[in-house]
């Protein structure tokens, strides 16, 4: 580290922060002010957010780890989750749009009645809120102490505190407006540091074909192919990501149905255009721009570095080793940005559940717009503090990302369901919750594999819940018809499922595409080019004939 260096990551933060400031001159006199920036998000902001959200400092590590342990076909343990992303954008983007409530389980008793979902309501809320959102943003926060502790000689976890507490300051005073704006600077800047980290890779392993020759020889075979039948590993391993990871489980950006934080920024925007506008760009943006240059870089790093026993270090390694004063500071903004951008939503969103879910119809809830604000800034604090002290708790970051897929796995399918299954009540949800946990941790330690024991629990909490549905009172006539007067879901029709089916492949596709492009396969890329076509086509027509329908 020299002075350049430090010069650019002082420069990060003084824009940073000024763009913080300037985000003040939105008004936060309310809690919906300040929780969805008044519902009036234009899409590309939304779609920012929401991917800058999902780029935290811990990502290139772990993509890093996947790619070298298990090739790149390993990353569809993540990739798989294309059709959750892209099924919010198509069925139940304008749904949350138009429901015009302020959080996702908030949607409890707009959809269900009485004590059991008041219940709910609170019960999720302060679920995710505290122990799942402390998960995410103690996982996230490992893996920036991970990356810290490689590039300062100063102790990390005091390091960290000061990043918590720039972070803090500035989303406190401008609410979700604030987080909004410098995400998009943040994706910006990270987006930025990662492609030039990648092109750097490539010059220092002799070029795109000697790093492609290189990783075939060095790395074990078939660890280069961009395919998911390549991948290295038993086959019902690949089969339970495509076939069933996806839907059953909740997983934070991807939950089926949409909700988090994907949610609260749907919810922000100007209107159920600009929510499916936000949804597609979070899809592309994550899924095609974002991998290759992180997948590159952890091949170059594989071949021209000496190895590592942790792979995940071998990003930050290969900043260290290959990039000149300046640019070395960029990367660390980098890596500054994706962190302090995750951590500023799930603060903020954090907090909208415990102000408005937990704590509204109480006592301890101010009167006032004002006093809801205030104590939305002391909610945060609070959180941060309690995010700091579970870090401490976590040994690896792939720890929280397979607690939290096995905590909500089978339970993706009522949240699908019960925007059109009139059956659905509040009971069918907090069965599916609470049996999704008791069965994780009855397998735990029962020696299965990680997929294993999702499809085990998946398939107990499905019967769980369905059978609590079928002999528990629904809704009545009246509850269903003030909601659907509200959300107006109406049956999947041939064209939306057309549309949906179209993006998916499209989205496969391009990734593929980038991938033969990057590794001089010019026929297959061509191949994959023309089937996105081909998608868009298909996409387009069912458009139209969905619109004069």
């Amino acid at each position: 580290m020299q002075f350049a260096d430090f010069l650019v990551i002082g420069a990060y933060f003084v824009v940073t922060f000024g763009v913080g400031i300037l985000a003040l001159r939105q008004k936060n006199e309310t809690t919906e002010d300040y929780f969805l920036s008044g519902r009036r998000l234009p899409w590309h902001l939304a779609g920012l957010s929401m991917v800058a959200t999902t780029f935290a400092a811990d990502t290139p590590l772990a993509v890093t780890g996947i790619t070298l342990e298990r090739g790149i076909a390993g990353n569809f343990l993540w990739l798989s989750l294309i059709p959750a992303g892209l099924m919010t954008a198509v069925f139940y983007a304008r749904l949350w749009r138009r429901s015009g409530v302020m959080t996702d389980a908030e949607f409890a008793t707009l959809r269900y009645s009485g004590a059991s979902a008041a219940f709910l309501r609170r019960f999720r809320a302060l679920y995710l809120a505290v122990p799942v959102n402390l998960i995410i943003m103690g996982w996230v926060t490992t893996g920036m102490a991970k990356v810290m502790a490689v590039f300062f000689d100063y102790p990390t976890w005091a390091t960290l505190g000061i990043l918590y507490a720039f972070t803090v300051v500035y989303i406190i005073l401008s609410g979700l407006w604030g987080v909004v704006v410098t995400d998009a600077l943040q994706f910006i800047i990270a987006m930025a540091g990662c492609i030039i980290l990648s092109v750097v890779s490539v010059d220092k392993a002799g070029g795109l074909a000697a790093l492609w020759q290189k990783a075939a020889t060095q790395l074990p075979q078939g660890f280069t192919e961009v395919y998911p039948w390549y991948f290295t590993g038993p086959v019902y391993v690949v089969a339970v990501w495509l076939g069933v990871q996806w839907w059953a489980s909740w997983y934070p950006g991807f939950e089926p149905g949409g909700g988090g934080y994907v949610v609260q920024r749907l919810l922000s925007t100007k209107d159920e255009n600009h929510a499916v506008g936000a949804a597609i760009l979070f899809n592309v943006l994550h899924f095609v721009v974002r991998p290759w240059p992180w997948i590159i870089t952890a091949l170059a790093a594989a071949v021209a570095l000496p190895g590592a026993v942790d792979k995940e270090l071998l990003y930050p390694q290969a900043i260290l080793a290959w990039l000149p004063p300046g640019l070395k500071g960029l990367l660390i903004a980098a890596f500054l940005a994706a962190f302090m951008s995750t951590i500023a939503t799930h603060l903020n969103w954090g907090a909208a559940y415990i102000v408005n879910d937990v704590t509204g119809g109480t006592r301890f809830l101010p009167a006032s717009d004002r006093g809801k604000v205030l104590l939305s800034r002391a909610v945060i604090l609070l959180l941060a503090i309690a995010a700091i002290g579970v870090s401490y708790l976590m040994s690896s970051v792939s720890q929280g990302w397979e607690l939290i897929l096995m905590l909500s796995a089978g339970t993706g399918p009522v949240y699908l369901l019960r925007w059109y299954w009139k059956k659905v009540n509040a009971w069918s949800e907090i069965s599916a919750m609470c049996a999704s946990f008791v069965f994780s941790l009855l397998l735990q330690r029962s020696g299965f594999t990680q997929e294993i024991r999702l499809c085990l629990v998946a398939c107990a909490t499905t019967l769980i819940w369905v059978a609590v549905t079928l002999f528990t009172r629904g809704e009545s006539e009246e509850k269903l018809r003030g909601f659907a007067a509200q959300t107006r879901p109406t049956p999947w029709r041939l064209a939306e499922v057309l549309v949906f089916v179209s993006a998916v492949v499209v989205i496969y596709a391009a990734f593929f595409a980038l991938g033969e492009l990057l590794k001089g396969n010019y026929g297959k890329a061509a191949v994959n080019v023309a089937v996105i076509v081909v998608g868009a086509g298909v996409a387009a027509v069912a458009l139209r004939r969905r619109a004069l329908s």
